[in-house]
Parts: structure tokens; C-alpha cells; sequence
């Protein structure tokens, strides 16, 4: 099935909400099922998606111009490939504001490419205003809430915010035990290689659980990427 030439702006205003676990979800997603990626990672003082990537990742700057160039121009590159965007929470005010300055989002889709938005949400009212901002700036863009259960863990009465967010539909990333977690933070494991043949030395235990918790997550993003197709199928239309 072909997929659409897709742009994943991966982004919060807030810290610690899970926002490169996720760029690596997807990343791995797309490698597992053999699309050829491309990543940024806008964080140029300890980036922490672009290390696990080194051959489709680029670290840049969205505060220098020469960041920018590399940025747009590689994201508007008419080569098919999905592109996906780690966007710092530091680099959110300025990355948004290029955005807005240069017409991207519109130059994008006169190029018959879609951005998309990756939205980290939490209970604050920061994640939740900048949600609303940026749906205000540009009402045409699919913006896909995530939850990262384990970077913003929310009591069961405060999962009705989401409802308050102008989003087409949610990622849940559901939280990992302790010890599963510090696995993954190793940056030397690939988790496309994982899936394909897990370490040997791993821990039985700790291969199962990793397995289950990525399963339903790639799920997802294969749902997503059906609905895609369904919607933009000439059948339909």
C-alpha cells in the first residue's frame, strides 16, 4: 500500500511529556515496515532522538537560519518519504513562529504533502492553550493527541481535558515497569531490530513485556495510516 507523503511534527510546549519516545515509535514504525524515513531533532544541546537514528536523523537549530533552510527545504523534499519532527520544548515558540512566517503549512499542501501533528498533551493549561493556538492558526491540519501514560501519568477524573482538545483522535503510549524502561534507554538498542531478533542475553521476561508494549502501539499508527488511505481512496470520493 502506498503511503501518503507525510510530515509528523511531533511537539508540546511542556517537558517530559514523552515527546522523542514517541519520534522513536514512529521512526521504528516506518523502518519496520520498510519506508525509507526522515528525521529532525530540533534540540542541538542534548539531543536525544537524533543518537538513535544516526544515518536518518539530523540534529539542527530552528533558532539559525542555516537550521531552517535544512528543516523546510528537507521536509518539503518531494522524495515520499514520511518525515518526522522531534520538536524540543524550547524550540516550540520558535519553530511554530517559522512555520507561521514562512507559509509552510500552506506551501506544504500546494505540494500534495500533509503535516501532521503530533500533540503531547498533559493537564496543564499550557499544553491545552498551545493546542488551541495552534488549531486557531491553521484549523486544516490534522492534529492527533498523544498521551504518554507514563511521562504524564493522569488521575481518572482528568482524562475529560482531552475532550477540551481540537484533536481528530488519540495515541495512547501506555507506561513500562521500571526495569523495562531502563532497557530502553539504552541507545544502542534498536527496536526494529528487537522486533526482528531480540538479544539473546535479554531476559525472557523483559522481552515479553517490551513486545506487549510495543505491539498495540505500531498498531495505532498502522490504523492511522489505514484510515489514511480510506479517506483519500478514489473510491470514495
Amino acid at each position: 500500500m502506498k503511503r501518503r507523503a507525510n510530515v509528523f511534527i511531533v511537539c508540546s510546549p511542556c517537558a517530559r511529556v514523552g515527546v522523542s519516545t514517541t519520534a522513536r515509535l514512529l521512526t521504528d514504525y516506518h523502518i519496520f515496515t520498510n519506508a525509507q524515513v526522515v528525521g529532525f531533532d530540533t534540540d542541538p544541546h542534548e539531543p536525544n532522538y537524533a543518537p538513535l537514528f544516526p544515518e536518518v536523523v539530523r540534529v539542527l537549530d530552528v533558532a539559525d537560519i542555516r537550521g531552517q533552510i535544512v528543516l523546510f527545504d528537507g521536509l518539503l523534499a518531494q522524495d515520499n518519504a514520511p518525515k518526522i519532527v522531534d520538536v524540543w520544548h524550547r524550540s516550540f515558540p520558535r519553530f511554530f513562529e517559522t512555520v507561521q512566517d514562512i507559509g509552510f503549512i500552506e506551501e506544504a499542501f500546494q505540494q500534495g504533502i500533509e503535516p501532521i501533528l503530533l500533540y503531547h498533551a498533559d493537564a496543564s493549561k499550557t499544553s491545552l492553550e498551545g493546542a488551541l493556538l495552534l488549531h486557531e492558526l491553521w484549523p486544516q491540519l490534522t492534529m492527533m493527541l498523544v498521551h504518554n501514560e507514563g511521562a504524564s501519568p493522569l488521575d481518572p477524573d482528568q482524562l475529560e481535558i482531552f475532550r477540551h482538545y481540537p484533536a481528530q483522535g488519540k495515541f495512547v503510549v501506555s507506561p513500562l515497569p521500571g526495569p523495562v524502561a531502563r532497557v530502553l534507554s539504552d541507545p544502542s538498542l534498536s527496536l526494529t531490530d528487537f522486533l526482528r531478533a531480540p538479544p539473546p542475553e535479554m531476559s525472557i521476561v523483559v522481552r515479553a513485556a517490551l513486545k506487549s508494549w510495543i505491539a498495540p502501539i505500531f498498531t495505532q499508527f498502522q490504523s492511522f495510516e489505514l484510515r489514511q488511505q480510506l479517506e483519500s481512496s478514489a473510491y470514495l470520493q
